[in-house]
């Protein structure tokens, strides 16, 4: 019995340590003081926003929702520009290959 209450003890100490250590890292990181002013600004808003977490998103320098799928949006069609000239580059190719044999 005293064994397992060591164990528990243990992970008891273990798992408060890893929580004390992450802490430490967010300040030292600044993480919660940053979250800490964005919270600040959000509770001091006149009108609360409709959408909190785009809010949040944009007071720490992110894209709005709208912005991100527009990006989203371009670099799809990126991609797809990108495979099509992959896709002609290698059937030019595979051409002149055909042409010098």
């Amino acid at each position: 019995l005293q064994f397992l209450y060591f164990i528990v003890a243990m992970a008891y100490q273990s798992s408060e340590s890893k929580k004390d250590e992450f802490r430490r890292y967010l300040e030292k990181c600044n993480v919660i003081d940053a979250l800490t002013k964005v919270l600040v600004t959000l509770y001091e808003e006149p009108e609360r926003p409709d959408k909190p977490v785009e809010f949040i998103r944009k007071a720490l320098g992110g894209p709005s929702q709208s912005e991100f799928d527009m990006l989203k949006a371009e670099r799809d069609e990126h991609l797809e520009r990108i495979r099509k000239l992959e896709a002609e580059l290698k059937e030019k190719k595979d051409t002149e290959g055909a042409q010098e044999s």
